[in-house]
């Protein structure tokens, strides 16, 4: 039997339609990696493409090695010549080879989300611009924001010309960037940018990687960007045998800069596009299914599909709407052991799915308490850790010197009494002489006042020369093992923090044995490549599907993914969709949410259950929302309990409303006018209201008549020194009085800075 013979019928017509542009819409489970890699295998077996003129392009390196594994089976002899990557990934390897001709050293280093921060903060400081007025945190977007669009710094500076706002953001956006430059190194959005750059500006460069690939696949389209649309289109201009992968009504990256318009506008870009739709899918059953139609049917800014199964109705997706959060919380967890010991199912079949990081929070702590194992997706990225990026930064140090970001982290670490005033001169000394800050460190001696301070710079810099002698010889397992060794970092840790040590130790025992990994799978393992492959890893590509856990993750986390049982949590107006997107005067936030919602309903193959909650404490403050919309727009045939009207049934209950028709709590003048629709309350309800009002005061711990009395005064004041059950101690540095609590803001000795509201703190005066 061919391979062949296994694919549906437009599975099959996606695969032997290999040349001239083709969009392929690929509803979710319909098994697009399938037809990608099957259309990889028919290029060589039917039509005689040599692997070295096929180039298959996805976002996650998660995905990429799934691709790679079965591209490998399928293909055999010669797999290995196919560039399946990243678009990051694959733009690197060209960087590589050709940064040079844009002024860079082909040894650049890659800057993370914390070291762009260390940038900016030093921008800001030579600019003299504060940082109050201009958050870091929103010209990094900014800066980001316009390399998306490919609009480069002269462009930026014209379109901001008699604008003083805009205008102070271009000054940053330049001086951004020459610090890069000076530093030799790119930021992730750099890495597309300046492969664009590469292309326009070296005709050769580009005729060489059109000629080498004369097959070019994308997968997950919608979620591109306009620097990778271009890119593509470059790359695909000479001989137009592109095939892009994508589902419009999945595409939920707008505020990473993705662009619906890249796959709407397909046929457009390419007017002899043939366009093949993969309606059938494999992972879900017809209920589940009909649901994500009739939700995303809503849309009108999408192309029209409809998802279908030969799996079967299934099971109604489940509906619950309790009094609180708590409820919510504890009913998940609950059915979740249910399932685990009554039904024989395991805890990594069930994930939980939620709009905002922060409801996870309660999710955890009744996981806690019902002993069940769980992952949340979203933590602290291992390699953002601070012994990781610590042990990075001296790697980073020993193979591009040029990285003041780096030589900056690890300068005193450990400590060696270096402190700003000389760092201040060295920066001086270098910006004067235009070198590196290392290089400035190497002739420290000759450097007017440095005095003693120059002995103290010596061991350090007489540290990094010796490492990078021995870098040539040892192996990047090797080079940390003697990086840990020589500046005695274990005894830093214990020293820094002793009750931490042991499980900082442990993650840098695992950074080695990701550096053996990494050499075992690579033919020509090197420093710089090493550095390179640490900086793409996703945050996603660090699910472990191995581990026997529940998996709680936000809504975008979860894309790519499946499980038989998805909870999504917090189904409520004002949380999912937000309520900024609610009152937004353009119906594309929305449109956004609602496929925010169908890529999570997708997401089950089995069993699917919606919760909300009446009330959801958000920042300190009590919210009452409606049913979301999402779950409204589901026919109530397809679930087993109506969203709202009708008789309570278990754990399910009618909206409670106040006589104005709206959730208890909320005044029909603190919504938009959009909103205030008026609604009445059926007899029925009526009973429910007090009922419910008086059980969720009762949980919460709110007395008759809490809501309209003054917050009691806390007996500590600013400047006082408190104590906090997690934070530790710390002092008061401001007290605002609100209509309802004290907001407290203290700086804890090891914790920082938090903002809290005083009842639920409970900060003690020590």
């Amino acid at each position: 039997m061919s391979i062949y013979d296994t694919l549906n019928k437009e599975q099959k017509q996606a695969v032997a339609t290999v040349s001239g542009p083709l969009l392929l819409l690929a509803g979710a489970g319909s098994g697009k990696t399938r037809v990608l890699t099957h259309r990889i295998a028919y290029l060589i077996d039917q039509m005689g493409v040599s692997p070295w003129n096929i180039l298959a392009i996805t976002f996650t390196n998660k995905a990429a090695g799934e691709m790679r594994e079965r591209v490998d089976r399928l293909v055999g002899f010669g797999a290995d010549q196919i560039w399946v990557s990243t678009f990051h990934s694959a733009c690197m390897r060209i960087l590589r080879r050709h940064i040079d001709r844009l002024g860079y050293d082909n040894g650049f280093t890659i800057y993370d989300t914390d070291d762009q921060k260390v940038v900016m903060k030093d921008v800001l400081k030579r600019l003299e611009i504060d940082p109050k007025a201009y958050k870091e945190r929103t010209l990094l977007s900014a800066i980001s924001s316009a390399k998306d669009k490919l609009i480069g710094v002269r462009e930026y500076e014209r379109e901001a010309a008699g604008d003083y706002g805009r205008a102070v953001y271009a000054r940053v956006y330049r001086e951004y960037q020459e610090t890069l430059r000076r530093n030799n190194a790119l930021d992730f959005d750099d890495i597309i940018v300046k492969t664009v750059e590469l292309f326009q500006s070296c005709p050769e460069v580009l005729a060489s990687y059109q000629e080498r690939f004369r097959y070019i696949m994308v997968d997950e389209y919608q979620d591109t960007n306009a620097a990778q649309f271009e890119l593509v289109r470059l790359l695909a201009d000479q001989y137009r045998n592109l095939c892009v992968v994508g589902d419009d009504d999945q595409s939920i990256y707008r505020f990473r800069g993705a662009d619906i318009r890249n796959i709407l506008d397909f046929e457009q870009h390419f007017p002899e596009a043939q366009v093949i739709k993969l309606e059938q899918n494999y992972r879900s059953t017809q209920s589940i299914l009909d649901a994500a139609n009739a939700v995303i049917q809503n849309n009108t800014g999408r192309k029209e599909k409809a998802l279908w199964t030969d799996r079967g109705a299934g099971s109604r997706i489940r509906f619950r709407q309790f009094d609180n959060a708590y409820e919510e919380a504890e009913f998940i967890a609950d059915d979740i052991l249910s399932s685990v010991r009554r039904e024989g199912a395991r805890y990594k079949d069930c994930a939980v799915l939620y709009r905002t990081n922060a409801q996870s929070r309660l999710l955890e702590e009744r996981m806690i308490l019902g002993g069940i194992p769980y992952n949340v997706v979203g933590g602290t990225n291992f390699y953002a850790r601070m012994e990781i990026k610590d042990i990075l930064a001296y790697l980073k140090t020993i193979d591009n010197g040029r990285d003041e970001v780096a030589v900056r982290r690890v300068v005193n670490i450990p400590k060696r009494g270096i402190g700003p005033a000389t760092m201040e001169k060295l920066e001086d000394y270098a910006q004067l002489h235009d070198i590196s800050l290392y290089e400035a460190m190497r002739q420290a001696q000759d450097i007017m006042g440095m005095g003693k301070a120059a002995a103290k710079i010596r061991p350090f810099v007489q540290l990094v020369e010796d490492l990078r002698r021995q870098a040539g010889q040892l192996t990047v397992a090797e080079l940390i093992k003697e990086v840990v060794e020589r500046t005695g970092y274990e005894a830093y840790l214990q020293e820094y923090d002793d009750e931490s040590a042991e499980d900082r130790i442990s993650n840098v025992d695992e950074l080695l044995a990701k550096a053996v990994s990494y050499q075992e799978s690579h033919e020509e393992p090197s420093l710089t490549e090493f550095l390179e492959e640490v900086a793409l890893v996703a945050e996603i590509d660090n699910v472990d599907g191995g581990d026997d856990r529940v998996l709680l993750l936000t809504l975008h986390s979860a894309k790519g993914l499946e499980f038989p049982k998805v909870y999504l949590a917090g189904m409520e107006d004002g949380l999912f969709p937000s309520f900024l997107s609610i009152a937004s005067e353009s119906p594309e936030d929305v449109e956004e949410e609602r496929r925010l919602a169908y890529v999570g309903i997708t997401r089950a193959m089995d069993d699917l259950t919606l919760t909300c909650a009446r009330m959801r404490m958000v920042r300190g403050e009590t919210q009452y929302n409606p049913v979301s919309r999402f779950v409204r727009e589901i026919p109530e045939a397809l679930l087993d309990h109506a969203p709202s009207g009708g008789k309570p049934q278990g754990g399910t209950f009618s909206i409670d409303r106040e006589p104005s028709g709206l959730p208890f709590g909320e005044r029909a003048d603190a919504r938009p006018k959009a909103l205030s629709r008026p609604r009445t309350t059926p007899a029925a309800d009526k009973p429910f209201i007090a009922r419910g009002i008086g059980s969720l005061n009762q949980l919460a711990g709110i007395s008759k008549g809490a809501y309209a009395s003054a917050p009691s005064e806390p007996d500590y004041g600013e400047g006082d020194r408190v104590s906090h059950v997690k934070y530790g101690e710390g002092k008061v540095l401001k007290m605002e009085r609100e209509p309802r609590d004290y907001k407290v803001t203290v700086l804890f000795d090891r914790a920082g800075q938090k903002v809290m509201y005083a009842s639920f703190a409970k900060l003690k005066r020590v």
